[in-house]
């Protein structure tokens, strides 16, 4: 059996990581999208790169507020509250 101290470096440990993974995506938008600007703005006047920067930013943001542990449409603690109201059903 783990122990709590353990428990709680590996749910750490695991959001690290999704924030790691969070900041290497937003590095790797934010150059992207500044190529595609100066390619946009030597080839046409029309401006084409607001598509991909709007398509992919929402992606973006959706990692952010999972990176973060945000969730406006579920709340805080949804998920535990959720298990243990099935937890108790199931019991009977």
């Amino acid at each position: 059996m783990e122990t709590t101290n353990e428990k709680r470096y590996e749910k750490a440990q695991k959001r690290v990581e999704a924030l790691k993974g969070f900041y290497a995506h937003l590095m790797v938008y934010t150059a992207v999208i500044i190529l595609l600007i100066v390619l946009n703005i030597y080839t046409t006047a029309f401006p084409w790169v607001l598509f991909p920067a709007l398509g992919w930013g929402f992606g973006l943001l959706a990692h952010g507020l999972d990176a973060h542990q945000y969730n406006p449409f579920l709340g805080k603690d949804w998920e535990a509250r959720k298990i243990e109201e099935l937890m108790k059903k199931d019991s009977f």
